[in-house]
């Protein structure tokens, strides 16, 4: 999978984290609310929790709300849960230090840090809490913590916490890998492993996006590969199937890591390449061509061959509208099989053949998925 839709599966990922970063953040702060107006244990410094409460409230505003122009992080998702490690510790120090009915709370960090953050930051942040925990300690019992008794009962008052991380980072990894897993397996074509239509049209759509508000220059080239039914009819489509899998590695070694590349569908490409004009387009199409044409695999003793045709469409050069491009390409394409294969087309404005003519009504009738 290609690292620009890796990044922006990885983007929609940390917007889901964030949203439920900030229902956490106003649950703890609600909870903590409710207690000072129905306590249930001791308030040790009223004015305190009210300043912390405010503050607290400051800080989820401003760093959420106020800064929502600035890009979700991982490290912002982090910071968010050290200002909710520092909120608690200053509610439990006004509240019965480890004593406090509120200890509990340290959960709520732990399960969102093993969420959306992983094992190793979570294992930190739980010795964060762990240290933040000691000093209560210490400030509570004085030297007395050092004491067995005193010592084993803390210990086993914090064991849930570190039962609670360990349990939570590994459900979140199983989730998460499983998450990847089917997420790989539904974007991308189970034949090539390239990219299948459906996770094209989301990086197309974010092309198109930004080629209608900056008119940044983006191409498209439709790749068929030649006489493909002659091979299945003579070879069966064991080795058509072969010869489709071949053709998608030569793909893979001549377009530039910035490209997209997906399988249309049956034995066609689609390339999308972005910041790239009608010049440009046209050599790499030739380069392309040429690599499938000296490609050739062994079946049975013989070598098999293949060519491929070509159609190329560039906006803004040759075409205006930028939702016309991959049509156009279509078209384009289509020329080149009509003019002997083994050709690049590029798509210029001129009467487009008869619709009767049934290729062309099937490159027409195409759903794009």
């Amino acid at each position: 999978m290609p690292n620009h839709l890796t990044n922006k599966l990885d983007a929609e990922e940390l917007k889901g984290f964030a949203r439920s970063m900030a229902e956490l953040q106003w649950l703890l702060l609600i909870l903590v609310i409710l207690y000072f107006f129905i306590p249930t244990g001791p308030l040790n410094n009223s004015d305190a929790l009210v300043v912390t409460m405010i503050g607290y409230s400051a800080f989820v505003l401003l760093f959420r709300y106020f800064n929502f122009r600035v890009r979700e992080t991982r490290m912002k998702l982090a910071i968010e849960t050290w200002a909710m490690i520092g909120f608690i510790t200053v509610i439990l120090w006004n509240t019965g230090y480890t004593e406090s009915p509120l200890l509990n709370l340290y959960l709520l960090v732990i399960i969102a840090c093993a969420i959306t953050l992983g094992k190793i930051m979570t294992l930190l942040e739980v010795f964060l809490i762990a240290c933040c925990y000691m000093y209560m300690g210490f400030s509570y019992y004085s030297v007395d913590i050092f004491s067995p008794e005193t010592f084993t009962l803390l210990m086993a008052r914090f064991s849930p916490f570190l039962l609670v991380a360990y349990v939570t980072s590994m459900l979140a990894s199983d989730i998460l890998a499983a998450k990847k897993k089917i997420t790989l397996l539904s974007q991308t074509d189970e034949l090539t492993g390239l990219l299948n239509m459906r996770a094209f049209n989301l990086l197309l759509e974010k092309e198109l996006a930004s080629a209608a508000r900056y008119r940044e220059p983006f191409s498209i080239l439709m790749v068929d590969v030649d006489e493909l039914k002659k091979v299945n009819d003579r070879f069966g489509h064991t080795t058509g199937s072969r010869m489709i899998q071949t053709v998608s590695r030569t793909l893979k070694n001549s377009v530039r890591a910035s490209d997209t590349l997906a399988r249309f569908g049956g034995d066609e490409f689609v390339v999308l390449m972005t910041q790239t004009r009608t010049e440009q387009a046209r050599l790499a199409a030739e380069r392309i061509r040429s690599a499938i044409a000296n490609m050739s695999f062994d079946v049975n003793g013989k070598r098999i061959k293949a060519t491929a045709s070509i159609g190329i469409a560039c906006f803004p050069e040759c075409v205006e509208d930028p939702l016309d491009v991959l049509d156009k390409a279509d078209q384009a394409l289509y020329r080149s099989k009509q003019n002997g294969r083994n050709r690049v087309t590029r798509y210029q404005e001129e009467p487009a053949p008869p619709q009767s003519e049934p290729e062309l009504s099937m490159h027409r009738a195409r759903q794009y998925a």
